[in-house]
């Protein structure tokens, strides 16, 4: 009796390794023809181009040529040649190849941090970057948001990444919130003094202002921003405002939802942190509900606005998104 109960015990087990050796076995199989997939997709990529490449070097050899009188008629067979061995090789490859597919990364935004890959249904998914190089290069190094080095950016946002899905890879669970502070190494920054945090505000706008006026003489501002910058030149009341709307609508980047992340403040953050030890300090302040993101009103009162003024910001703000 022992002895069959025992037989029953090793079969039970040996059918639980086969199932887990099995569903490994799967998922490496998976992976594989993930990456031959994907493979195979570059260099289909890749013979396009270099097609594409020869055309437009044929054409443009033969409008150099065209004002010759004497090299139009040889230009005309040779035209009529490379364009036969272009038709031999494009059916060759699709004998070879297939019909060509359409790639569905194509039109996906993945984000920092996350690369497309193609399913074996053909649909283009977002997943962590698998591998960032190994990039040594001091210059890439960057800080984040908790004081700790990194070897570039893409690191950073992979290990955000992980940790945003649960992956194994992911070393803290706060680093779902993981972004740059700046380029280069941590650095230990001076004390903001609750003096110097009440009156940033002021300079910020201030900045801001002036950021934004030297935009418009150089003409890299839109029409509308133009505009906006012009009307706050001659009203005292919009000086402020405007840059503030237009700053704010410059950071909220894709997706546009009406919120700019703490990863989207960076552009603002990294060239400030040198120059004014409080940035950071003020920064937190425009989220007092420490949601990771800054809405226009959150914006508006951080940087002292009038409130009244905050709900003609946000339509503002939506009428610029519009005319884009």
């Amino acid at each position: 009796m022992r002895s069959n109960i025992l037989l029953v015990f090793l079969v039970a087990v040996l059918c639980f390794a086969y199932c887990i050796e099995a569903k490994e076995t799967h998922r490496k199989h998976k992976k594989a023809h993930e990456r031959k997939q994907k493979k195979h997709m570059q260099e289909v990529e890749q013979k396009l181009e270099q097609l594409l490449e020869l055309e437009e070097e044929i054409e443009s050899e033969m409008a150099n040529e065209l004002d010759d009188p004497e090299a139009e008629a040889t230009e005309q067979r040779l035209a009529e040649e490379e364009e036969a061995e272009l038709a031999e090789q494009l059916e060759a490859y699709e004998q070879l190849y297939g019909e060509i597919p359409e790639n569905p990364c194509l039109k996906m935004y993945c984000g920092a941090g996350r690369e497309c890959i193609i399913s074996e249904d053909g649909e283009g998914l977002c997943q962590c970057v698998e591998e960032c190089g190994g990039d040594l290069d001091e210059r890439r190094k960057v800080c984040s948001n908790k004081n700790t080095t990194w070897t570039n950016d893409c690191e950073l946002y992979r290990q955000r990444c992980m940790c945003a899905e649960g992956l194994p890879g992911c070393v803290n669970e706060d680093n779902e919130h993981l972004h740059i502070d700046y380029y280069g190494h941590c650095q230990e920054s001076m004390e903001c003094e609750a003096e110097e945090l009440n009156d940033f505000p002021r300079r910020m706008r201030e900045w801001l202002f002036n950021i934004m006026r030297d935009m418009a003489d150089r003409e890299l501002l839109s029409d509308h921003y133009t505009r906006m910058e012009k009307e706050a030149e001659t009203d005292q009341n919009k000086k402020w405002s405007n840059a503030v709307v237009w700053k704010w609508c410059e950071l909220d980047g894709h997706p546009r939802d009406s919120s700019v992340s703490r990863h989207e403040l960076f552009p603002l953050r990294a060239p400030l942190f040198t120059l004014e030890h409080c940035i950071n300090e003020f920064l937190d302040s425009c989220d007092p509900d420490n949601d990771h993101n800054i809405s226009m009103k959150e914006w508006a009162s951080c940087l002292k606005l009038s409130e009244e003024n905050i709900d003609d910001l946000e339509d503002l703000c939506e009428d610029i998104r519009d005319e884009e």
